[in-house]
């Protein structure tokens, strides 16, 4: 078995988002994933390991190496890549690019739950976050919602105006609460540890979606946004035991772990029961997703 070698542009030229949203429903068809993560540091460096085996789909292992330093010397400071085995043999079949793996699997996993959640007739779409996320969630979102106007709110305006450099379309705001009042969908990409989004400013029938937390420490939207909102997300097993999103209004008593009412194993709940009601998905991301997608991307790089 010869390994194909999948790099960024080559890769990516084939795919669609709308495919790639089937292709990670399919997945959790399958048996619950096996993961596992192997974290590493030196000093600031950090080596991440997740693995995932799904019976019928394969074996992840996607290697992320983080040097903070690498910025200085005009090098990426995250990078990496993703080993991809055979279910049937265990061999390996293909290696991809990390970049690549990364991006359609994080926009792709919130995509899947806001066109299973978010109203149909969704016309405007904010954007929190002006970095290579919220980059690939203008692509996936226009995608499944080709008549949306896309707002952007930033912290750093310098970064706004790049973004909107290379999608003109794209309206910047400066005044956050005001632009989750137009907004339809609101979906943030940032890295803050503070809630940045209030749930007083949220309006019947918004679908929300939450991507950057991945830690403890993390939050992007506030205890009342979280009590207000039917919430759903992508693993259980791998978001509300593991990130403040989930965990701080948890612990504090303001919901309990019933309030997050189903993840992708049981897609047939992701359903909006009124055009009124508000729905929140958080994104925690995975390695059984790194599996999905890698073997989606190996798909159509065989089929082309």
């Amino acid at each position: 078995m010869s390994i194909e070698v999948i790099p960024f542009a080559e890769g990516e030229a084939g795919l669609d988002w709308l495919r790639l949203t089937e292709a990670i429903a399919a997945g959790h068809d399958l048996p619950r994933a096996e993961v596992a993560d192997v974290l590493m540091r030196r000093g600031a460096d950090t080596l991440l390991n997740r693995s995932a085996w799904i019976a019928g789909l394969g074996i992840a292992v996607k290697v992320c190496t983080i040097f903070p330093g690498n910025g200085a010397k005009g090098l990426p400071s995250i990078d990496g890549m993703v080993n991809l085995c055979s279910d049937e043999d265990g061999r390996p079949e293909a290696v991809l690019d990390f970049h690549l793996v990364t991006k359609w699997k994080t926009a792709g996993d919130s995509l899947l739950a806001a066109m299973r959640l978010a109203r149909p007739d969704s016309r405007t779409i904010l954007i929190a976050g002006a970095g290579t996320v919220g980059r690939s969630l203008r692509a996936a979102y226009g995608a499944a919602f080709p008549e949306a106007r896309f707002l952007l709110w930033n912290r750093s305006a310098e970064a706004a105006e790049r973004f909107r450099a290379d999608h003109p379309d794209v309206e910047v705001v400066g005044d956050l609460q005001a632009a989750v009042a137009r907004a339809d969908i609101v979906t943030c990409a940032t890295m803050t540890t503070t809630p940045i989004l209030k749930g007083a400013w949220l309006r019947p029938g918004q679908h929300i979606d939450l991507i950057g937390a991945y830690r403890p420490d993390m939050r992007e939207a506030d205890d009342t946004a979280i009590a207000r909102a039917r919430v759903f997300c992508d693993n259980r097993e791998t978001v509300v035991e593991h990130i403040g999103e989930l965990m701080d209004p948890i612990a504090a008593g303001v919901i309990g772990p019933e309030h997050v009412i189903a993840d992708f194993y049981d897609l047939k709940s992701f359903v909006r029961h009124s055009d009124d009601e508000i729905t929140l998905f958080k994104n925690g991301g995975g390695a059984h997703l790194d599996l999905m997608v890698s073997r989606h991307i190996l798909d159509v790089w065989r089929a082309r």
